[in-house]
């Protein structure tokens, strides 16, 4: 009996492709066929119809993999970048980072500063992200501008910003905001309780009613430093992770970001939680916080995704250095150079995200009725060769300059390495006169 015959709007003939499911697997002499968004098939090239009507995108030198997911940042403190260097976290957020934003946080300030971030994550391979601050409905606009995918993750505070004026103004707007994108596919909303230190009990409280009656997501920086820690058991009695959990914040929908001070306790409290951790490895080194134990979160069962946290304590929104410094991070803290091999660190970046974010079912593997979110990586370069295993070159030696091509639900948004939905000379004319602006107010 005859097979009906493929259709597909376009298909993607890369050297290499790198599934995500099942393993480790890579796969060659393969295409993917993408047809409204969706990976309709992954063949073999010999399977491939003849159709001349079908658009084929030949790669031979290039590897094709999910988009990457960026799972922690604040897009919009690329604006910040260089701005308060070489400090510990709260000196740097107290002294530095919270009065530059009282003085230029503004709509327009995040607006710019989002399309910095959005302009550097697409160059280097990023397709989702998650966003963590103010005025998310700007955001919300530029994602769908932009076509990138993203997870908007709503401050709450305890005190004013210039987003809101405290706890019930923030849960009130990230609501209304819910209501606003639900019908958007690329987007979702979760909220974002900033942290133990800055959230009181209450309205975590309030936080964890909302976020269990409409199934929202809660995107909490947790256990960053040992001294929040124990500034948390001196005040409470507890830790911060186990007032989550009595409080009925922490599950499967909780995404718990750099938990570098951790006891086994703390681990079993996420196994038994099914809670998610975000690793944010060059932060989290740049500002000593400590280092997130992600081979014992990894061998207990915690699903761990990866971030850059704000371009303001990275200092850049790469996901490929974020690989990078991961891998190396996990053999040096664990004295074990066998620890995350290349394929686990990609996997956090991919798959590992999608199901920290709550995406998997779309996104971050190459599937067939998976969303098409897919980057093309050209490993033909004197860095990348000679090339006995991709996985490899795409976590050891790929900076991120090597992303070509990337789709999100089958829409190019770069292509040759030219952005297609974003001006990107507009965008460094913007970055620049708030450089001054900035500078000028020091």
């Amino acid at each position: 009996m005859n097979q009906p015959a493929l259709t597909a709007d376009f298909i993607i003939q890369p050297g290499w492709i790198i599934p995500m499911e099942p393993g480790d697997e890579v796969l060659r002499e393969h295409a993917i066929a993408v047809e409204n968004g969706l990976i309709k098939a992954v063949l073999a090239n010999d399977d491939l119809p003849e159709d001349p009507g079908i658009k084929r995108l030949v790669l031979p030198g290039h590897a094709v993999l999910p988009g990457l997911i960026n799972a922690h940042g604040h897009a919009a403190m690329s604006l910040l970048r260089g701005f308060a260097d070489d400090l510990p976290l709260m000196p740097w957020l107290e002294n530095h980072i919270w009065p530059a934003e009282t003085t230029h946080v503004s709509e327009e300030f995040v607006r710019d500063g989002t399309s910095l971030a959005m302009a550097e994550m697409l160059l280097s391979g990023t397709t989702t992200f998650s966003d963590m601050y103010f005025f998310p409905e700007a955001v919300a606009s530029l994602c769908r501008k932009t076509g990138m995918r993203a997870q908007l993750t709503t401050p709450v505070f305890d005190f004013p910003t210039a987003w809101g004026e405290g706890p019930d103004d923030y849960i009130s707007k990230a609501l209304a905001l819910r209501d606003d994108c639900k019908n958007m596919d690329r987007l979702s909303v979760a909220f974002g309780p900033h942290a133990p230190y800055t959230v009181s009990v209450p309205t975590l409280e309030k936080v964890a009613l909302f976020a269990a009656e409409l199934d929202m997501g809660v995107h909490i920086h947790l256990h960053e430093t040992a001294s929040e820690v124990l500034s948390h058991v001196e005040a409470t009695g507890e830790r911060p992770l186990d007032t989550l959990r009595r409080l009925g914040l922490l599950g499967p929908r909780t995404q718990c970001v750099h938990m570098t001070s951790l006891g086994k306790q703390d681990i079993a409290s996420l196994v038994e939680t099914g809670a998610q951790v975000i690793h944010c490895p060059q932060s989290n080194m740049k500002l000593a916080s400590g280092t997130c134990p992600v081979r014992d979160l990894q061998t207990a069962g915690v699903n761990v995704a990866l971030g850059t946290d704000g371009a303001a304590s990275n200092n850049d929104l790469n996901m490929f250095n974020e690989m990078h410094s991961a891998a190396l991070l996990a053999k040096l803290s664990s004295g074990d150079p066998t620890v995350m091999p290349a394929g686990r660190a990609l996997f956090m970046a991919t798959l590992g995200g999608a199901i920290a974010l709550g995406l998997d079912q779309e996104v971050g593997s190459i599937k067939p009725g998976k969303q098409a979110d897919l980057i093309a990586v050209d490993l033909s370069a004197p860095a990348t060769q000679p090339l006995y295993n991709p996985l490899s070159q795409l976590v050891y030696a790929c900076t991120g300059g090597e992303v070509t091509h990337s789709w999100v639900a089958g829409e190019a948004l770069l292509q040759d390495r030219q952005l297609l939905t974003l001006d990107l000379d507009d965008t460094l004319e913007r970055a620049k006169h708030w450089g001054r602006k900035i500078s000028a107010a020091i």
